[in-house]
């Protein structure tokens, strides 16, 4: 493998090549070249020029890192967790317009971080991107910044969904039983259950996790196609469907704002939902030709999930007789009513069931994806007891630590149950903002800062790749305010309809914000290298020999800091 020590990015960061991979974006400063053992193959001279030690099992391929990702996004259970945003903000309309809409500009943002992937295939995902990418001296505050709102949105998933499912659970309970209305202690025994059991899965050795996902995400697919041809199939309706005008012509608005805005109010559901493409950034490290695979499965995830998201949102369009009465049902889970109201009680029943089992499926992907990325961001000390969580299991070779501290913050993230279903359902908006800022961090870096100086992967966007970027970080600028309103203003505006996303989600990101000027900013680095360095002279073209120290690793954002020998 050679260094190429001229020209690597905007941040003077160093990219290596070999015959078999195109260059990589490394956070190591020019001159400082890892110690390449003759055994590695080739992700693993990857990982290397990156900084960091292979200590995972490579056993993930594009088909199971797909698959993880379409796990996460969990289409049939995610729109049903989601349901009330779409067709109970804006009616019909708002729904088959809205998910197109916002397709298109996610479809932007995914391509954009698929090319930052290619470029810096590692578990620390757009962590990692933009401590490299930023400029001189910024690059450990835009790590820091991005890795907390990433990983907030992450803890938040894996309880989100499994609260949902157990809502779903329960909800069936009280089809079977009209005389059993569940409690919430009961809805958060179940949810605890559940989350134990994707903690379990999630610990286990890299390969069965991949295959548990494989089955799981292929039973998602075929849920899905099922439920989209049942529906049409099995409806009770009298005429079966509603008019292509009443469907696409009238914005049912249900909120207190013009009919624009809330149909940009319905996008919450399609950003939650289609929040999961970034998984095969984070499990890439685990994943064999990773700097081609995982980009491919990040815009597979979001380019199939999104078309079949919308042939799902199409069918139910079509079909709903009366979105009040699925809305305001009392079984408490729209999806749930919905089903009951266009197709007969064993037909409902059944579409009901693949709903649950696609949703255990959708949590353990969302715990696994969740757990790669506490253990990133421990490795580089982000956190307290960072040296607890970065640990990686002797047996089963996976991050057992990390797995075991969000599952025990998911479970009492749960407890918001018990303040209503505003407080808990703060948890899915959460994790839409807070993984969009995310996303958009980086890759606003990587336009505005780098632009055309980018140093690209193998799977990129060519000069494109500016301008796709700017689209998708234009959408997240205008969908942040947006996800904070409330559905009502004025005198009807109270406690119990407030949005508390801007309160649940910014106080903690001011927390770690004022965190970072009072303190962490005297250690935090950003990506610490874990590797062993050979310390070469890089012959500049003037002739000129740089030469590097070890400990002057690119914490700053990747600048070189040599001195002229």
């Amino acid at each position: 493998m050679s260094f190429i020590g001229k020209g690597a990015n905007a941040t003077n960061s160093p990219v290596y090549e070999d015959a078999d991979h195109d260059p990589v974006t490394s956070v190591l400063v020019n001159g400082d070249v890892p110690h390449y053992d003759g055994s590695m193959d080739a992700d693993e001279r990857v990982i290397t020029a990156l900084g960091y030690k292979q200590e995972f099992k490579r056993e993930f391929s594009l088909w199971t890192t797909f698959c993880v990702s379409f796990a996460v996004l969990g289409l049939l259970p995610s729109f049903a967790s989601t349901m009330y945003y779409g067709m109970g903000y804006a009616g019909t309309a708002g729904m088959v317009w809205g998910w197109i809409i916002a397709m298109i500009f996610i479809q932007c943002i995914a391509m954009s971080m698929a090319e930052l992937c290619s470029a810096m295939p590692t578990s620390g995902g757009l962590y990692y991107a933009a401590a490299v990418l930023a400029p001189p001296g910024y690059g450990p505050y835009a790590a820091w910044i991005t890795g907390w709102s990433n990983w907030i949105g992450q803890i938040t998933a894996a309880p989100s969904v499994d609260y949902a499912l157990a809502a779903m659970i329960l909800a069936a309970g009280s089809i079977a039983n009209p005389n059993y209305t569940p409690a919430d202690w009961q809805t958060f025994l179940l949810t605890t259950l559940i989350m134990i059991i994707h903690a379990i899965i999630s610990s286990m050795p890299t390969k069965w996790v991949a295959e548990f996902n494989s089955w799981g995400s292929t039973f998602n697919m075929l849920a899905l196609i099922a439920v989209i041809i049942a529906i049409p199939a099995a409806t009770t309706n009298s005429p079966k469907f509603s008019s292509s005008k009443d469907v696409w012509g009238t914005i049912g608005n249900r909120t207190d704002y013009p009919d624009g805005v809330a149909v940009l109010m319905t996008f919450v559901g399609v950003i939650w939902t289609m929040s999961g493409y970034d998984s095969p950034f984070h499990l890439s490290e685990e994943c064999s030709n990773a700097n081609i695979a995982s980009p491919r499965a990040i815009v597979m995830t979001s380019g199939v999930g999104g078309l079949m998201g919308w042939f799902l949102q199409l069918v139910v369009a079509y079909t709903v007789l009366d979105i009040d009465a699925v809305v305001n049902s009392d079984l408490g889970q729209p999806w749930a009513s919905y089903l009951f109201q266009v197709l007969s009680r064993q037909a409902a029943l059944s579409i009901l069931a693949l709903t649950i089992i696609c949703g255990f499926s959708m949590g353990q992907g969302c715990m696994v994806a969740a757990s790669r990325v506490t253990y990133a961001y421990a490795r580089d000390d982000c956190f307290p007891l960072s040296k607890y969580w970065k640990r990686v299991n002797g047996t089963t070779q996976t991050p057992v630590n990390a797995v075991v501290l969000n599952a025990v913050l998911g479970i009492l993230m749960c407890l918001l149950m018990f303040g209503g279903s505003v407080a808990i359902g703060a948890l899915f908006s959460i994790g839409a903002i807070a993984q969009f800022v995310a996303f958009a961090i980086p890759i606003t870096i990587r336009v505005f800062f780098v632009g055309d100086r980018f140093r690209r992967g193998p799977w990129h966007l060519g000069r494109f790749g500016p301008f796709i970027g700017g689209v998708g970080v234009s959408f997240v600028l205008l969908m942040v305010p947006i996800l904070c309103l409330p559905s009502v203003t004025g005198s009807d505006l109270t406690p119990d309809l407030m949005n508390w996303t801007c309160l649940v989600w910014g106080a903690p990101m001011l927390a770690v914000t004022i965190w970072w000027f009072v303190d962490a900013h005297k250690w935090f680095r950003g990506p610490k290298v874990n590797v062993e360095h050979a310390i070469h002279a890089v012959q500049e073209e003037s002739g000129v020999i740089v030469g590097v120290s070890v400990a002057e690793h690119a914490g700053g954002g990747g600048a070189t800091r040599g001195c002229i020998e």
